[in-house]
């Protein structure tokens, strides 16, 4: 699998299923396979971030920076397991932990006030003061039952996210 020119093989396939936690049918991952094959332009085996960005889609996306540090230089492998938490068959949980790794960009295992400010700062640009935006930010976290001193983790994501289910339910189309 190292050189995505070649082929996969069964076993690569069934490696990569097992690797998604089975989300993706084999013709899925072939087709995924075609797409890496694409976006990595020079057939290194990994995608960098500028390859990620000559997709459209990702480089209008306001979390864009965000989500390069988690998807710069990415295997076949590890693309397909990023891109399974945006399955319909996956998990809330894979779902909400993608979100957390969205917000928690230092990697610390918690995501603070600020955190959270950054993120809404990128997605609401210049429609939203700062002032609004705490004030937004500060009323969700009383509700939830947290502060603006509270460190949130990801058990903490899940306990607030699981009430929005129906909403999370995004899938990516293969093809």
């Amino acid at each position: 699998m190292g050189n995505t020119s070649s082929m996969l093989t069964q076993y690569d396939i069934e490696e990569v299923q097992s690797h998604c936690h089975e989300l993706f049918e084999q013709q899925e991952i072939l087709s995924l396979y075609q797409r890496f094959c694409q976006l990595d332009r020079n057939a290194k085996g990994f995608i960098s971030a500028d390859e990620f960005l000559s997709v459209p889609e990702f480089a209008m996306n306001p979390l864009s920076q965000r989500l390069l540090k988690m998807v710069d230089g990415l295997n076949f492998k590890d693309f397909v397991a990023f891109l399974s938490a945006f399955s319909a068959k996956a998990s809330l949980r894979q779902k909400v932990q993608l979100i957390f790794k969205v917000y928690d960009s230092d990697c610390n295992g918690k995501v603070s006030f600020k955190d959270i400010m950054e993120v809404l700062r990128d997605l609401s640009g210049s429609f939203m003061s700062d002032e609004q935006r705490e004030e937004v930010l500060r009323q969700v976290l009383k509700e939830s039952g947290y502060t603006s001193d509270s460190f949130l983790t990801v058990e903490d994501f899940v306990k607030i996210f699981g009430s929005c289910k129906p909403e999370m339910d995004v899938e990516i189309p293969v093809d």
